[in-house]
């Protein structure tokens, strides 16, 4: 079976494949709307889970699992970040047909490279995997900045250039 999210993911036409492989897949982004506050950035902070960096500040998550009926506790209260991710794993198979659901798997897949879909029953072993991931050094935020090229990163106060973190 092919993978859900490849190289050509959501790209349905030959035109469309050229266009972004031969065009645009190298170019720098310009991030204007970034859940990265800007002092994790500037101190190159380094995530301990997927938690700290997928659920702690992401508001459309959080959308998703209040409409569902999660608890407040597993998305902003106190529960575990072990039990945050959970929740969230049980949340992703209802929000297929969602940008939620293509933008999950493709932060697993890059820069993970974890291509399993997330489930209850995938969670613990994809928590695991991107907690031991995230311990090294090419996963502090300057270092994802820099890995997914970006150029800028647009903030409410003003925007940051990446040649100001180095």
């Amino acid at each position: 079976m092919k993978n859900f999210i490849n190289e050509n993911f959501i790209l349905h036409s030959d035109l469309a494949q050229q266009l972004y492989h031969n065009y645009a897949k190298h170019l720098p982004i310009i991030d204007y709307h970034n859940h990265l506050p800007p002092d994790q950035i500037c101190n190159n902070h380094q995530f301990d889970n997927i938690t700290q960096i997928w659920l702690y500040g992401d508001h459309y998550k959080w959308r998703a699992m209040r409409t569902l009926g999660v608890e407040e506790k597993y998305i902003t209260g106190q529960a575990s970040d072990f039990d945050k991710f959970q929740k969230w794993a049980e949340i992703v198979p209802q929000t297929l047909r969602n940008p939620l659901y293509h933008w999950t798997h493709m932060e697993l897949k890059n820069p993970f490279g974890i291509t399993e879909l997330l489930n209850p029953a995938s969670s613990a072993y994809i928590y695991e995997q991107t907690k031991e991931q995230l311990q090294g050094q090419d996963f502090s935020t300057q270092s994802l900045l820099t890995r997914f090229n970006v150029e800028m990163v647009g903030n409410y106060r003003r925007p940051y250039r990446s040649s100001e973190l180095s």
